[in-house]
C-alpha cells in the first residue's frame, strides 16, 4: 500500500510539474496576491484532483476499452483550450490597464476549482497511471489500493504547486517581464495543447 501512495505521489508531482495553466496560475496568485489567496487556490485545486483521480481508477478498463469515447473526450477539450487561450489573452489586456488589481480569497478559490476542473488531461493522465501500475501489477481495484493511490496523487499535486509558489519570487527574478505577462504565456499554452491535440486528428 506504502509503495501505491508513493507512485501516486511521484507520478502526480512529474505529470504536473511541466509549465501548466494550474501551476503557472499558482505562481501569478502568490506574486499578486498572499499567502491567503494562494491557500484557496490550491485547496480548490486539490478538491478537483481528488474527484478527478478517483474517478480516473473507476474509468481506466472502460476507457481504455471505448476508442470513441477518448476522441469525443480530445475533440471537447479541443473547443474548451481554445476558449480558454482567448479567456486568458483578454485577461492579459484587462491586467495591463489594471495594474494594481489583486486577487480576493473566494476568486482565487474558485478559480482553482474552476481551472482544475476544465483541466481537460487530468482524467486522460491519471488514466493512464493507473493503467500502468495495473499492467505492472502495482495497483489493483480494491478499495485501500484506490484511496492510497488518489492520496498520493493530491499530496503530489499539493507538493508542485507549494514549490511554484514558494520559489515565486525566485521565479519571477530569473524570467524577468514573462511573469508580467503571464496570462499571455497561460494563452500560449492552452493554444498549443489545442493545437496538438487537434493534430491528432489530421495527421
Amino acid at each position: 500500500m506504502i509503495s501505491i501512495f508513493f507512485l501516486g505521489l511521484l507520478c502526480s508531482f512529474l505529470g504536473y510539474t511541466p509549465p501548466s495553466v494550474l501551476n503557472m496560475t499558482a505562481l501569478k496568485i502568490s506574486l499578486q496576491g498572499n499567502k491567503k489567496d494562494f491557500n484557496y487556490f490550491t485547496f480548490g485545486v486539490l478538491l478537483i484532483v481528488f474527484l478527478q483521480a478517483y474517478v480516473s481508477v473507476y474509468l481506466t478498463k472502460y476507457i481504455a476499452n471505448n476508442t470513441a469515447l477518448i476522441a469525443f473526450l480530445e475533440k471537447t477539450g479541443i473547443v474548451v483550450l481554445l476558449c480558454l487561450s482567448v479567456y486568458f489573452y483578454y485577461k492579459n489586456k484587462q491586467e495591463k490597464q489594471e495594474k494594481n488589481k489583486k486577487i480576493g480569497n473566494k476568486n482565487s478559490f474558485l478559480t482553482g476549482i474552476f481551472l482544475s476542473i476544465l483541466n481537460m488531461f487530468a482524467i486522460p493522465f491519471f488514466c493512464g497511471v493507473a493503467a500502468l501500475l495495473m499492467g505492472f501489477n502495482l495497483m489493483r481495484f480494491d478499495t485501500f489500493s484506490i484511496i492510497f493511490f488518489v492520496i498520493g496523487a493530491v499530496i503530489g499535486t499539493y507538493f508542485i504547486l507549494y514549490l511554484y509558489g514558494k520559489y515565486a519570487p525566485k521565479i519571477e527574478q530569473k524570467t524577468g517581464n514573462m511573469t508580467q505577462n503571464m496570462n499571455l504565456i497561460l494563452s500560449g499554452i492552452t493554444a498549443c495543447f489545442a493545437l496538438l491535440t487537434f493534430l491528432k486528428f489530421v495527421v
